[in-house]
């Protein structure tokens, strides 16, 4: 009986160690800056770099882009396949499962044969359309797991009784969208959400050869020419992806109630009483 108990004790302890120690390490290499001292110099020179500010806020940028189309794209689809199309969610699931088969390198060069700037859609021609299509690219990266998490949630639901009595009330259905069905399934989206976020922080293959200064082609660049702040770096970049996993928990111990479901019909049933 003792050791069954420690058994999981033990397993957990040996993985904490793996994924810590290199952490520690790094950590504490990047306070070794000043010679004979620790110093968070290193994180001074890497928040006064101009480029590490530009390259932060452009990645936070293009990830609520991503965020924003991705729902739009996956939330509809899912909803829809599980009313009206059940039999195509094999499909859609495979679909959705080709971008952790298919390399980023070979869909980036894909878009800069098809996209580039002697095409019908000159995407490359100018910065604003690379930036585009970087956010589309980051979609597509990120769309196996915005869509598992979206599809959990509304697997958590039953959306054919929410639909119906919602038209009962004389609710079209992009009110019942975005108005009943949304609101239930809010968890699994920011669920989805916070993994594409990790996800275009961390992202080079398609920005460095689209030649956009996101955080992940600054991070290869410092890595290549200075020894401190690329360890700064990665202690930044795991603090953020973890704050994004951390949230990811909150959000996803919420799960969705029948209260919800209950107040938005008793409002769309008041409106239509009215």
């Amino acid at each position: 009986m003792t050791n069954s108990r420690l058994a999981p004790f033990a397993i957990v302890a040996v993985g904490a160690l793996y994924f810590f120690l290199p952490l520690v390490a790094t950590f504490e290499f990047s306070l070794s800056m000043l010679r004979g001292t620790w110093s968070f110099e290193a994180y001074r020179v890497v928040f006064d770099d101009p480029r590490f500010r530009e390259t932060f806020v452009f990645s936070v940028v293009a990830a609520l882009a991503t965020i924003v189309l991705g729902a739009l794209l996956v939330v509809p689809t899912t909803y829809w396949v599980r009313l009206k199309f059940p039999r195509l969610r094999p499909l859609v699931e495979f679909i959705t499962l080709l971008p952790l088969v298919i390399p980023p390198i070979v869909l980036v060069f894909g878009y800069l044969r098809l996209y580039n700037s002697s095409s019908l859609l000159p995407f490359t021609g100018s910065a604003l359309g690379t930036n585009i299509l970087l956010v589309f690219g980051y979609v597509i990266l990120s769309l196996p797991y915005m869509f598992r998490a979206v599809d959990t949630g509304m697997a958590a639901i039953d959306i054919r009784t929410l639909t119906e009595a919602a038209e009962s009330l004389g609710a079209k259905r992009p009110t019942i969208l975005f108005k009943v069905i949304l609101p239930n399934v809010r968890a699994a989206v920011l669920s989805g959400a916070f993994l594409t976020f990790a996800i275009v922080i961390g992202e080079f293959v398609l920005a460095s050869l689209l030649n956009r200064p996101a955080f992940g082609p600054y991070l290869a660049l410092m890595g290549a020419n200075r020894a401190y702040e690329p360890a700064a770096l990665a202690v930044i970049a795991f603090a953020v992806t973890w704050a994004c996993m951390a949230m990811l928990q909150v959000v996803g111990s919420q799960a969705p109630g029948r209260s919800r479901s209950g107040r938005s019909l008793f409002k769309l049933g008041r409106r239509a009483a009215r």
